[in-house]
């Protein structure tokens, strides 16, 4: 057991520092902190954003009222996750791509170290960079929200990026599995994309079928679950879901690397 975690925690900190020290990934965070920036400040600010709203009601003496503090988290992460289904593939590309391209993928899969604790530890260091692309912008929204009042309750904050983490990591899982079945991060990129938009937007057609078929449909959605979250609903069954897909893509790329083996033996 404690060889399985020191070999976990080797390959974590082995792939944390290729992140921190590929300009490519310095890149992709840039764009996320430009766009992501541009629609928190739109969200607020531009003249259909909550405050100007809020500012007309008050001069119509409209006395309905609007939780902005709310309303602005719910918007800010719903686009948030949007965005992320296309930074993540981006980030998940090269984890068993570039492995594949420079040869080493052989190598790693006829080394000691467990299957498990290669795409374990692999997971674990591309989502920690990208729970530190989140950061930031976590403290934009703690200074917008600081002036809220009444204030928001701090377990709607930190669920709603909770959810953002969870769908983060299932989205990595699945495209870690996506890039050991190639070896162009460019074809890895388009095909996680395409497997996670079909997982997020599969509640629209699950609301079109209808019956049990449509509802089994409905909890494959990772948009049903994110939003469930978001909206500060502690639901197990969305958890469950999230744990699945994490669960499902290790296993997956766990068992390819296992065939490598086998073929190399």
């Amino acid at each position: 057991m404690l060889i399985t975690l020191s070999n976990i925690i080797a390959i974590y900190r082995k792939e944390l520092q290729g992140y921190f020290a590929s300009p490519l990934a310095y890149a992709i965070a840039s764009v996320f902190w430009l766009i992501t920036g541009l629609f928190l400040v739109a969200i607020l600010l531009s003249p259909d954003g909550l405050i100007p709203q809020v500012a007309r009601l008050d001069q119509q003496g409209v006395t309905q009222a609007i939780d902005v503090p709310y309303e602005f988290l719910q918007a800010f992460l719903g686009t948030l996750g949007s965005i992320s289904l296309f930074i993540l593939p981006m980030l998940s590309m090269g984890l068993y791509a570039e492995e594949r391209k420079r040869g080493t993928l052989e190598l790693l899969a006829t080394s000691p170290l467990t299957n498990w604790a290669v795409a374990v530890g692999k997971l674990l260091g591309v989502l920690t960079f990208y729970t530190t692309m989140l950061l930031p912008l976590m403290l934009c929204e703690a200074i917008a929200l600081s002036a809220s009042n009444p204030a928001l309750p701090p377990t709607v904050f930190f669920l709603g990026h909770i959810a953002l983490i969870l769908l983060g990591a299932s989205v990595l899982s699945l495209g870690m599995f996506v890039s050991s079945l190639t070896d162009s991060t460019i074809l890895s990129a388009i095909l996680t994309f395409t497997l996670v938009l079909f997982l997020w937007m599969i509640k629209t057609t699950s609301s079109s079928i209808g019956g049990d078929l449509g509802k089994a449909l409905d909890h494959l959605s990772l948009l049903t679950h994110y939003t469930n979250l978001v909206k500060g609903i502690v639901d197990t069954g969305s958890l469950t879901v999230f744990a699945s897909y994490i669960i499902l893509g290790v296993f997956l790329t766990a068992q390819f690397i296992e065939v490598l083996r086998f073929q190399r033996s």
